[in-house]
């Protein structure tokens, strides 16, 4: 049975973080699972070079050394003390709390996976240390889960050069939108996982967290159509998108009582008002993203109202409009 391109990558963090060697590339062809079905150097060659890149993409510590001080030959390993967190002191109650949730979160899957890989890495001959060397490999964190179908479908596209199309949507309480891209790569930040490519429908690049992309996706196209353009970072992209900018401005913003959480919890009160028969708050709400804080509103539908400015009000209506054009309504 052939291996995905997730447990092929996973196979090869194990393998380099798994000994302090560095291991040439045909001795990871040898050893690691998911090589073997190359139909020829060449062909190794390109899916290596393509793993290195998703690996590096993905924030791991991927290293080049010498085999030996007789060599010249290159070899690759994974440097361990930048791959794992550093020590954390946490209270006997914070303690408890992780406790709890790694029960949660434990995947048996990824251990006996793990256990198989090193395996066959000492079968072959690596030398693999032995403290703690299959939990040096994460579980899977509570906040990705239902992103693994997703990821998988993602990579196997990403490989195959194909565009996509899913249903995502911009916050927990935001409806889906169907989108149509051509994806670039996935990268990880912070624990969450996050395509980034080319939106035709925006026609822009732009980036998507798995966990809000439905299950259903769609390859489709002729393959090798699709690439990541030259010289494009995804890595960077992701970080300008999830990082904390300066505030660009304010928005005056009418939530309904009770509602819009996640706005009180950000902007100040400036006062009562009354919208229709509803009551509710005016926030004054500080911006470093119009683009988030028009797609959070747009979440609230009816509970939220946009006074000022101009310019974010006619965002929302207008990603509302765009909502009801896309969904169906039973008279």
């Amino acid at each position: 049975m052939a291996i995905s391109k997730v447990e092929r990558l996973m196979n090869l963090v194990i393998a380099l973080l798994s000994t302090r060697q560095f291991l040439t590339a045909e001795r990871i062809r040898d050893s690691v699972a998911g090589y073997e079905e190359s139909a020829s150097d060449e062909a190794f060659s390109r899916m290596f070079e393509r793993d290195k890149n998703e690996l590096r993409d993905l924030g791991i510590p991927l290293e080049v050394g010498q085999v030996s001080r007789y060599s010249t030959v290159e070899g690759y390993r994974i440097n361990r003390d930048a791959y794992e967190l550093p020590d954390i002191d946490l209270t006997d109650e914070e303690a408890a709390a992780v406790a709890v949730a790694v029960q949660m979160w434990e995947s048996p899957e990824l251990a006996a996976a793990a256990e198989g890989a090193l395996l066959k890495l000492r079968a072959a001959g690596v030398h693999v240390e032995t403290d703690a060397a299959v939990a040096s490999v994460p579980a899977v964190p509570a906040r990705t889960r239902g992103s693994e179908p997703v990821l998988g479908k993602l990579l196997a596209a990403i490989d195959a050069g194909q565009a996509v199309r899913f249903e995502h949507r911009g916050a927990v309480n935001a409806p889906y939108l169907m989108r149509d891209v051509e994806p670039w790569g996935v990268v990880t930040r912070h624990g969450r996982w996050y395509l980034v490519g080319h939106d035709r429908g925006r026609d822009a690049t732009r980036s998507f967290r798995l966990s809000r992309i439905g299950d259903d996706i769609t390859a489709y196209g002729p393959v090798n159509a699709v690439r990541k353009p030259e010289g494009v970072d995804l890595r960077t992209i992701v970080d300008r998108v999830t990082s904390t900018a300066p505030v660009s401005g304010t928005a005056t913003v009418w939530v309904a009582e009770g509602r819009g959480r996640e706005l009180r919890r950000l902007g100040k009160v400036a006062g009562q008002r009354g919208v229709g028969a509803r009551v509710g708050t005016v926030l004054e709400v500080p911006v470093r993203s119009w683009d988030w804080v028009a797609r959070l509103i747009t979440g609230l539908g009816a509970d939220a109202l946009v006074l000022e400015p101009e310019e974010l009000r006619a965002d929302v209506i207008a990603r509302l409009r765009s909502v009801r054009a896309h969904t169906e309504v039973a008279l």
